[in-house]
């Protein structure tokens, strides 16, 4: 069970977000609907909501390899150039990657020291900001696992790993 958990933790975490998403989006529309006001602080909650799912989703598409890359180039290499293609874009990623993780983290501790709050429901602000860096640093672990299971089975990367 632990090794699930492991495995697939942003498939769990976005099934979760994307149901809670889903509930909450209904809701407003009922509400909407049936008493002409809105649930104001739900596009706070959805748009949120979004910015997660798209964080933790972009870590699923790096431990299957699925990001979009352009691969023209790469497959017109010979071998040992196109091997070398693939981890010099491996190595921009992962550095690109380890840079949102962590200006994404400076921006979170910036929210919790000035006490901003957000617009909608009043909340302290790094609470929507508390696992974008996370996330980034488990899409950063992810695309490292995939690379590194690629360069153990495959004879020859098929997609250089673009962000």
């Amino acid at each position: 069970m632990l090794a699930f958990i492991l495995r697939d933790a942003e498939k769990i975490v976005c099934a979760v977000i994307f149901l809670a998403m889903t509930g909450l989006g209904f809701a407003n529309v009922v509400v909407r609907y049936g008493t002409n006001y809105s649930l104001a602080a739900t596009e706070e909650l959805l748009t949120n909501g979004f910015l997660l799912l798209t964080v933790f989703g972009a870590a699923i598409a790096a431990r299957r390899g699925e990001h979009l890359a352009v691969t023209l180039v790469a497959d017109a290499l010979p071998r040992p150039l196109a091997r070398a293609v693939f981890v010099l874009a491996l190595g921009l990623s992962l550095a690109l990657l380890a840079l949102s993780a962590w200006f994404s983290w400076q921006v979170l501790v910036n929210q919790i020291d000035n006490g901003m709050r957000s617009y909608g429901l009043g909340l302290p602000a790094w609470y929507y900001q508390a696992a974008v860096p996370f996330g980034f640093a488990l899409v950063l672990l992810r695309m490292l696992q995939h690379a590194l299971e690629t360069g153990r089975g495959a004879p020859v990367p098929q997609a250089v790993p673009d962000v």
